[in-house]
């Protein structure tokens, strides 16, 4: 019975298009009473879930990526990558990937991704003849790779579940990314082969690609910092999100001067906001969890999941369509507190490396954010490409395929994920 009220209700409210948090809070509430659990332990369960230095990296990379959109990076990017390949057949296609490439590794966000270069790219590829839905769509997918590519607040998230380290989560993170980005790119190119239409870019000058390379060198430099200053044992993770914050706004006020000092109320306006909202939900989730957990319920999943079989590649491959499904409705912090009590043990219980299991079942979140009926990348790529969401609907299916080629080869070869940990000493 406890399960029906936890995730029954749950379900029920996200269906009515109730906030996840507040479902996630309203379920764990029931799931309390029910249980006979005094309502006194939920301030106690919030601040535990919440007060970890490792989630602080969350609010300053949000900050970090809100800045780096505000500072101009984006465009200086599009008009680097777009100097270097858009001349070539399908070139905007490429630039997309790549662009969305960087500037995850600066906003560590999906939605934010698709924030940042969609409106520039998406009008860009219109007027090339690609038509309205295939950009949106790739900007969409492609915007995904914002929770792969590290800095990823997903990772810091199922770090914190786990105690899986923040940094070999990055790490481990930079190949799949690249992966997806190659396997997005492809699904475009396959899309667009009988396309007439496309216009491909002019030529650039050595001279014009010095100048734009120039022009985006400060935003090009972020995620080296970012990340270069965490693998040599410079700062933490969350201390690295801190020093992006100071860098960002360094190069958006002084250098690129795009960043004025009425905007700043706005930055940290926005940014607070998205910040409350994201600790909100894992607040609500570890209420969740604990009562999964503490009522027994979780082991008794994780046992029915080990009974439907004893071999390992079926049961990856039942995770995988727990989390794929699972992402179809809710966004990855929530997914994972949600889940990640029931699925460890079976990953533990088949000896599959839990910082392996990180980067496929974020993987999973980020085709989940390309997914109807939610897929909330879906809604901000529409809303840039201004057209509704059911026109891109059959564009994506080739970007869904896609995704899960590649999340089933990261899944089934965890080497891939775990090459460059293991090559800098993270793990053995």
């Amino acid at each position: 019975m406890m399960i029906l009220i936890l995730f029954g209700l749950f379900f029920l409210l996200v269906f009515l298009n109730v906030p996840i948090a507040v479902s996630l809070g309203l379920a764990a509430s029931m799931g309390l009473i029910y249980g006979q659990f005094p309502l006194s332990v939920i301030p106690g369960i919030l601040y535990s879930g919440t007060a970890k230095f490792t989630l602080l990296a969350i609010p300053f990379f949000i900050l970090a990526g809100s800045i780096m959109e505000y500072a101009g990076i984006s465009k200086r990017l599009i008009s680097f990558a777009n100097a270097c390949v858009g001349h070539r057949k399908g070139g905007l296609m490429a630039v997309v990937v790549i662009v969305a490439c960087f500037f995850a590794a600066i906003s560590g966000s999906g939605p934010a991704t698709v924030a940042a270069i969609g409106p520039v790219l998406i009008p860009a590829m219109v007027k090339a003849g690609y038509g309205k839905n295939l950009p949106a769509a790739l900007v969409s997918a492609s915007g995904a790779i914002g929770i792969i590519i590290p800095p990823s607040i997903a990772y810091v998230v199922y770090a914190s579940c786990t105690d899986v380290s923040v940094g070999a989560l990055f790490t481990a993170g930079i190949i799949p990314g690249i992966i997806v980005g190659v396997a997005y790119y492809l699904a475009a190119v396959w899309d667009t082969r009988n396309n007439k239409e496309i216009v491909s870019q002019p030529k650039m000058s050595s001279k014009d690609r010095w100048t734009a390379f120039k022009d985006a060198f400060w935003g090009l430099m972020t995620p080296v910092i970012i990340l270069g200053g965490i693998y040599a044992g410079v700062f933490t993770p969350t201390e690295a999100a801190g020093i992006a914050v100071i860098y960002g706004l360094i190069v958006g006020i002084f250098i690129y001067r795009e960043i004025k000092l009425k905007d700043l109320y706005h930055i940290f306006m926005e940014s607070a906001v998205s910040s409350a909202t994201v600790m909100f939900i894992i607040g609500a989730a570890a209420v969740f969890a604990w009562i999964l957990t503490t009522s027994q319920i979780a082991s008794q999943l994780s046992q029915m999941v080990l009974s439907i079989s004893d071999n390992r590649y079926v049961i990856l491959l039942l995770i995988n369509i727990i989390f794929l499904i699972a992402g179809c409705f809710l966004d990855a912090n929530s997914a994972f507190y949600i889940l990640l009590p029931i699925i460890v043990p079976v990953l533990n219980a088949i000896d599959v490396s839990l910082l392996h299991a990180g980067v496929f079942l974020t993987i999973n979140m980020a085709i989940g954010m390309i997914t109807p009926p939610v897929g909330i990348n879906l809604y901000v790529g529409c809303n840039v490409a201004d057209i509704p969401v059911a026109e891109i609907c059959k564009k994506i299916i080739p970007f869904l395929i896609a995704g899960i080629v590649a999340l089933f080869l990261l899944t089934f070869i965890p080497e891939i994920s775990l090459f460059l940990p293991r090559m800098i000493g993270q793990i053995k």
